[in-house]
Parts: C-alpha cells; structure tokens; sequence
C-alpha cells in the first residue's frame, strides 16, 4: 500500500499521513506540540470582530428593555444591597 505524503504545516517537512503516525498531520510529536503551543499563547486567530464587543453590545440593549429597579435587588433577610 502507496502512504500518503503530506506537508508538514509546522515545519513544511514531508511526512506520511497515516493510522499509525501518531502526530498526523505533523511529522513528529516536537511540531505537533509547538503548534498545540502556538495556540494555547494566542498566536492564530481568526479574522473578525472580538466577541466580547458583541457581549457588551447585547448586554447595553437588554439593560435599555431591562433598567433595574433598585427596589429588587434586596437580600433574602429584607436588607438592600449596596450597588
């Protein structure tokens, strides 16, 4: 049976892409965990608008529906809490 070659996306290396390579699609477990490296530091990213800004977004509109009435936010015990 012909293995499949392909390139290794770390270090551009051919490699073959098989079952018992346990690094696919690297060419060894030192690539493989520079890339896994590479992502836990933040490195990639994908293209686009930062979530937290369409949190913040959503978040102003439903206290725009919602204004919070201070009367409500009281403890079990009958005692306002400080805002």
């Amino acid at each position: 049976m012909i293995s499949k070659l392909v390139r290794c996306p770390q270090c551009g290396s051919m490699a073959e892409y098989k079952t018992d390579n346990p690094s696919r699609p690297f060419c060894s477990e030192r690539c493989k965990l520079i890339d896994l490296g590479a992502w836990a530091e933040e490195r990639y990213s994908i293209p686009g608008a930062a979530a937290s800004s369409d949190l913040n977004r959503l978040f102003a509109e439903v206290d725009d529906e919602n204004p919070t009435d201070a009367s409500l936010l009281s403890h079990s015990s009958g005692r306002r809490l400080n805002s």
